[in-house]
């Protein structure tokens, strides 16, 4: 039986990103990962908005359920949208906002080698000048020149650490006014 095409995307989505079960990130493939686990599939409703995560920036954990498009951003990134995109493999390349434009166009680089699955953005407040983060894997590292940075996006880029591999953030994310209006509209 062949399904009409609006209900196959329906589907297509829910099968996509069905929030549930668990997933165990794959071993660290360099040194310096910190691993989380325990951590919440569940997607954000309405008046959960601000959401406050363990780690800064977050690894994964209850989020919204539109998830970014994994672009260089300039700006600062809603938290709850970009887990959303780490849950589907995403790699969310931090630095702290006094880093030298130099190093930030070496993280949009950086960017070039996966353009499907990494997203790069400043994060106010970090305690080290660039992160890597992506589901349940966080590496912290003092310049954008640390081989360790292409090895994470190399090994986690499109994987299966957040359980919803193969959803590609670049075509399928949300813009950063999509999301924005988005999470406004669950604020309590």
């Amino acid at each position: 039986m062949r399904l009409p095409p609006a209900l196959a995307a329906v589907v297509l989505l829910l099968t996509a990103c069905g929030g549930g079960g668990s997933s165990t990130p794959k071993p660290t493939a360099a040194a310096g990962i910190q691993s989380f686990t325990g951590l919440s599939h569940e997607h954000l409703k309405k008046g959960e908005y601000p959401y406050s995560y363990p780690q800064s920036p977050p690894v994964g954990g209850k989020h919204a359920a539109a998830w970014l498009q994994c672009v260089v951003y300039t700006a600062e990134l809603p938290k709850e949208n970009a887990v959303h995109s780490e849950e589907h493999g995403g790699i969310w390349l931090t630095y702290q906002p006094s880093l030298a434009a130099a190093d930030i166009a070496k993280l949009a680089l950086l960017h070039e080698t996966s353009v499907n699955y990494v997203m790069v953005s400043p994060y106010p407040g970090q305690d080290s000048p660039v992160i890597a983060s992506t589901w349940g894997l966080q590496l912290k590292v003092q310049s954008v020149d640390d081989p360790r940075l292409l090895a994470f996006i190399r090994q986690y880029a499109g994987g299966n650490q957040g359980g919803e591999q193969g959803a590609g953030c670049t075509q399928n994310g949300a813009t950063l006014e999509q999301a924005l209006a988005y999470d406004e509209s669950l604020r309590g």
